[in-house]
Parts: C-alpha cells; structure tokens; sequence
C-alpha cells in the first residue's frame, strides 16, 4: 500500500509542469539536462505506481524504499536515451509501459543489501534529490570526492580521514580535512541544477539545510 508522500510535487516549478505530456516532459528532460525540474515533474507523476509495486515484492519497509530510490536512479539514467513514439499509438509503446516494466527489471534483478548495511532514508532525501546530487558528487575532483566519501560514506573524523590521507604520503591536518569537507559541500551545491536547488533547499541561501542533505544522500553514494 503507498504510505509515502512527496512535497515537491506542491511546489509551483513542478506543479506549472503538470500539463505537459509524458513524451513532453521526457523531451524537455532529455534537451535541457541544465534543469532538473522535468524529471522531478515525471517522477511526481509516476511514483505513486513505482513505490506501490516494490512494496508488494520487498522484504521489509527499508528495503523497498531504497529498491525505490535505485529504480528512479536506473530509469534517470536510461530516460536520457529513451525514444517515445507519439501519444496513443498503443499501450505497449507508452511511457507508463516503460515505467512499469523498469520497475519489474529492477524488482527482479537489483539485489537489495540487508537492512542494516542500507544507510538511505527515503523522507530525508527524494529520489531526484538523490539524483542529481549524485551526478554533482561525479563532477568533483577525486581529492575532495574522496574526503567527502570517507567522511559520510565511512563516517570517519577528521582526524582519521588526515591519518589516513598522511600514510599515504599527503600532508594533510584534520582542520584542513574540515576546510576541504566545507569546501566539497559548497562545490555540490553550485553543480546542481538551480531548479533542484530551489526545490529541495529552499533557497541558494539555505547552506546548513543543503549540507545536511548532501550528507544524507553521500552515505550511500560510493
């Protein structure tokens, strides 16, 4: 039974998109990967029938919750290619088609780790959240990729992270392990679409909410 609810799908960037067409809305998606706002539009739009098959096939509540978010981060990856024929050809060439049966593939072959190695929480971050800051993650250079990994992957201090750092032969102290973590978390935020800033943080100004989101999403993002 769906039990989740999302906010972003009130939010007026998303809700001034809900007249689009599906084949629109990948079109857009697909020309303007700037923007981040299509996606969260077909998400919104979508989740309700997503979230309702992996609860009927997942073992325990967090688990299908992040078989949920893995299937949004399959299907944002594959939609960027996705050809669509025009609206009302036929139900096997639909979009709600292609979702249903991403769905399946993924419920099917996605193998879900046990309860307590998953460390994704689902209301703290929303698929597209998840997202695009993932692909931000991607776009840092390896150095502070690497500190921002060790730190909310691993959970390590500082000072751990610049012992490690140091043994392998960079001269690095803890308080500049802290300045490089503050560093990398500003750096996600300029790399996401603004849209997706202003969706999910509120404002360009809202630093402490988008930190503590970045850290959430990065615990699972190796």
């Amino acid at each position: 039974m769906l039990t989740q609810r999302f906010l972003e799908s009130n939010h007026p960037l998303v809700k001034s998109l809900f007249h689009h067409s599906d084949r629109e809305l990948v079109t857009l998606f697909q020309h303007h990967p700037e923007q981040g706002k299509y996606f969260t539009a077909i998400f919104c739009r979508y989740y309700p029938i997503v979230y309702t098959l992996i609860g009927h096939s997942a073992r325990s509540p967090v688990q299908a919750d992040y078989l949920f978010a893995l299937t949004w981060r399959h299907m944002f990856y594959e939609m960027r290619g996705l050809e669509l024929h025009n609206d009302g050809v036929g139900e096997s060439n639909s979009f709600q088609s292609w979702i249903i049966n991403m769905t399946a593939l993924c419920i099917n072959q996605v193998v879900v780790p046990p309860v307590e190695s998953i460390n994704y929480h689902l209301k703290d971050a929303s698929p597209p959240l998840w997202c695009y800051l993932e692909q931000s993650l991607d776009r840092l250079p390896p150095a502070i990729r690497l500190i921002l990994i060790m730190a909310q992957t691993f959970h390590w201090s500082e000072t751990r992270i610049a012992a490690y750092l140091q043994a392998e032969g960079d001269r690095v102290s803890p308080a500049q392990v802290r300045a490089t973590l503050k560093q990398g978390y500003q750096m996600l935020e300029s790399s996401l679409p603004l849209d997706i800033a202003q969706i999910y943080l509120g404002s360009e100004e809202a630093q402490g909410t988008s930190e503590r989101k970045e850290e959430l999403v990065l615990s699972d993002s190796v």
